[in-house]
């Protein structure tokens, strides 16, 4: 559940860099190439690593795009504020897909509990 609700965040996220690119050309006034290289760059980025969250590191690359976002306000400065926003948006993802995967593990531990004491003929519980 974890990896699909930061998946989830790194989607969107995705949309808003590849929105920010034509923001940093016009309003930010910043060179057009650094604005592409960045903004659509980190745009694939966050699809790539979203891909990549069910192995070892997606979850590292994922916190640093956070970063990356982040970090963008130095050439536009209203991406502090979205890309903050976003951050907060994947640590809730983050916290919240572990929450549901240990309770759902939790549940599943007692079910297979629940059973084992029906088979055994509803023996008394300790």
């Amino acid at each position: 559940m974890r990896a699909r609700l930061c998946a989830a965040m790194l989607f969107f996220e995705a949309i808003l860099l590849g929105l920010s690119t034509p923001v940093m050309i016009t309003v930010e006034d910043v060179d057009r190439g650094l604005a592409l290289w960045l903004g659509l760059g980190l745009a694939v980025a966050c699809i790539v690593v979203a891909g990549m969250l069910r192995r070892p590191g997606g979850f590292v690359l994922g916190h640093a795009l956070q970063v990356a976002a982040v970090a963008l306000g130095l050439l536009a400065p209203a991406m502090f504020f979205v890309g903050g926003l976003f951050a907060v948006l994947w640590w809730g993802a983050y916290r919240l897909g572990g929450t549901i995967e240990a309770d759902r593990a939790r549940w599943t531990a007692e079910a297979e509990q629940a059973a084992e004491r029906r088979e055994n003929g509803g023996a008394a519980e300790v």
